[in-house]
């Protein structure tokens, strides 16, 4: 394996952190760039309690044109990059587009403007399966059509994607994956690591936890007159674990030059839906406890239902999502109650 070092962009974050834990626990030296807006510099500490080891970090605003030239400058045998630094909550993009289209699309531009000046350089990219919109069949394939994107979060992915392709179509020696994800949950079993909010948590899991422990008076479901078994949306709930070694798969495949083409695009997912509904279930089966919830309206940029054909990953990457949904909510649980304790301590 490469002893060469591996920055990854956004590495405290939630993905981030438990993609530094494998990138670790595999024997990559990590460098993590972040500029703590949406995390916390106590992760670090976490990371290296769970592999005893301390990345490298680098405290950078990625919109930084010069500060990302200088970091290339000081780190020049860094030639690997998984790109996860962005902002993620579609309802805030919906109603803040110009924050995400700087904030996701210029750093982009000029993390790869750096890539393209070495002599051969490997990306992986953090996209999402809102690239498909409301898919026309399921389970979603690569293949299956980018529609117009339902926020300008999805939109922000869908044109990273083709930045990173005509990347890719002008240096030949220039190699990316971009990773589709469909909805990640869950915590390092350590719960030394998991999802970390800042301010009101713009995903599922995380309102769920926060509403069990007292944090949150009750549980939004938004909307009930979905065309679906039960009412609810449908979404592919992936344990952040095994997104995690997805990435180290993807980089190895790179490093290892066994991919097909210079610009690949993989779906992860478990290849299976559950509705809003099932995931409160099978929260309260975990927990033993009684999530309090409501029925409002559908939220602006949802689609119906999304899950995951995982064929091409499971064949071309050789990576399969392990863990159950019950696994993953049990670990977000776990992570929770730990997060609540610190908390406390603190007020005391």
């Amino acid at each position: 394996m490469s002893s060469k070092r591996v920055l990854v962009t956004g590495g405290l974050g939630f993905i981030g952190s438990h993609t530094v834990v494998a990138l670790q626990k595999e024997g990559h030296e990590v460098v993590i760039i972040d500029n703590l807006s949406n995390s916390s510099i106590d992760v670090l500490g976490g990371i290296t309690q769970i592999t005893g080891k301390t990345p490298e970090f680098e405290n950078i605003d990625l919109r930084d044109k010069t500060a990302v030239k200088d970091f290339f400058e000081q780190y020049h045998d860094i030639e690997d990059v998984i790109h996860f630094a962005a902002s993620k909550a579609v309802g805030e993009s919906v109603m803040n587009p110009l924050l995400y289209y700087e904030n996701n699309i210029s750093t982009l531009v000029y993390l790869l403007q750096e890539l393209n000046k070495k002599p051969s350089s490997r990306f992986i990219f953090s996209s999402s399966c809102t690239v498909y919109g409301q898919a026309d069949e399921l389970p979603i394939t690569e293949n299956a059509p980018v529609k117009k994107a339902e926020s300008p979060y999805g939109n922000t992915k869908q044109i990273g994607e083709e930045i990173i392709q005509d990347t890719c179509k002008t240096n030949v020696d220039f190699k990316a994956i971009a990773l589709r994800y469909f909805n990640p949950i869950g915590a390092h079993p350590t719960a030394e690591i998991g999802e970390l909010p800042i301010g009101t948590p713009q995903n599922l899991i995380p309102f769920i936890t926060q509403t069990a422990i007292g944090k949150r008076e009750e549980l939004s479901v938004f909307g009930d007159d979905y065309p679906t078994e039960d009412g609810t949306a449908i979404r592919d709930y992936i344990h952040v674990m095994d997104l995690a070694e997805a990435h180290v798969k993807a980089l190895n495949r790179l490093i290892e030059n066994n991919e097909k083409s210079n610009y690949e695009v993989f779906n992860l997912g478990t290849g299976q839906g559950n509705s809003v509904l099932e995931v409160i279930k099978s929260f309260e089966k975990v927990s033993r406890e009684n999530l309090p919830y409501k029925i409002v309206g559908r939220r602006e940029g949802d689609v119906i239902a999304a899950y995951a054909d995982t064929t091409k990953a499971n064949e071309d990457l050789g990576w399969k999502a392990n863990r159950s949904l019950d696994d993953a909510l049990e670990s977000a649980w776990k992570w929770q109650k730990v997060v609540q304790e610190r908390e406390e301590k603190e007020e005391n």
